[in-house]
């Protein structure tokens, strides 16, 4: 029996997995949280890198720019975002009216769960980024109309006396409330506007 029959085989180095589309959706996390609390333009490439404990070239890898990265942070975790709070909850409530209540209180109740208000990841990048770039300000708005669409679509479902220019109107009445009231939350760090909004908004759709 030899020295290395009683010591066993030599452990194996542990082999590191390579993953590019796991690193990838780390960035988007780690950027999509940068963006949301410290603003876009204060965020640099390396805030991103550091925090997503990856290098700079696994970064340029999949986002050329940093505005390729804000872009896809827009299209693929701001969008999805607006899609799972804001659009899913409106379309299987029991009613639209049902859902905007559940939608702003829901909101609401993270807020004050959190103690801290960042606001609406899509309202902070709308402000910050559509008059500098039409290229951000046509992706944002590309969520919004989204938004306002499918909220339309409910509620003239609901209301089919309800023409659909009226119903893109109260959506947009809708998403806009949405939006103020978290501006306010932000400003206040208190979730009462929101509270305020569904309040009145419940009461306008009843009549």
């Amino acid at each position: 029996m030899t020295t290395e029959d009683l010591e066993g085989p030599e452990p194996q180095k542990a082999r590191r997995i390579n993953n590019p589309q796991a690193v990838r959706g780390r960035i988007l996390d780690v950027a999509a949280d940068l963006f949301q609390r410290q603003g876009y333009n204060a965020t640099s490439v390396h805030d991103v890198v550091r925090a997503a404990s990856t290098t700079g070239g696994a970064l340029h890898h999949h986002f050329a720019t940093k505005k390729s990265l804000g872009l896809a942070v827009i299209g693929e975790r701001v969008a999805t975002e607006v899609e799972a709070t804001a659009i899913m909850p409106i379309n299987t409530a029991s009613s639209a009216a049902a859902g905007i209540r559940a939608v702003f209180n829901g909101v609401a109740d993270m807020l004050e769960h959190n103690r801290a208000v960042t606001g609406c990841p899509l309202n902070n990048l709308a402000l910050e980024l559509s008059l500098a770039d039409p290229d951000f300000r046509q992706a944002v708005n590309k969520v919004f109309d989204r938004w306002r669409s499918a909220l339309s679509l409910r509620l003239h479902a609901d209301h089919p006396a309800m023409d659909k220019l009226h119903a893109h109107g109260l959506a947009t009445l809708v998403v806009a409330s949405y939006s103020g009231a978290m501006a306010m939350a932000k400003t206040s760090q208190s979730a009462e506007p929101l509270r305020a909004c569904a309040a009145q908004l419940e009461t306008l759709l009843a009549s």
